[in-house]
């Protein structure tokens, strides 16, 4: 049986990772760690506000966490919703799977009465 997922929660996920430039964040988080909002906007060609909004695109869905130090503000990367989309992917591939096999069951049947 298919478990339901948190449809809220995947739309979030799917919402937040759509967008190429917060991809781009996400990668760049994942391969360098925390990081400064100043230090990922001087990687773009777009306002310090407009990186910053992307960033609580990806806070909102749990992607990314805000840490302050002092006065600085350090994102850092949280691969584990992801997991939510590949839970969501894994049901999609068993329905699939099972799809095949029906087809293959009537395929072979079908050869055998020739």
């Amino acid at each position: 049986m298919v478990e339901r997922l948190d449809s809220e929660l995947l739309n979030d996920l799917l919402k937040a990772a759509s967008d190429p430039t917060r991809r781009e964040i996400l990668t760049l988080l994942a391969q360098n760690g925390p990081m400064r909002v100043t230090d990922i906007s001087k990687r773009f060609e777009m306002s310090l506000n407009s990186v910053s909004k992307h960033i609580k695109v990806l806070e909102r869905a749990g992607l990314v966490i805000r840490r302050t130090e002092w006065r600085e503000h350090l994102i850092e990367v949280q691969m584990s919703p992801l997991s939510e989309i590949d839970r969501w992917f894994a049901d999609l591939r068993s329905i699939w799977e099972l799809r095949l096999k029906a087809l293959d069951a009537l395929i072979t049947k079908g050869d055998k009465n020739e």
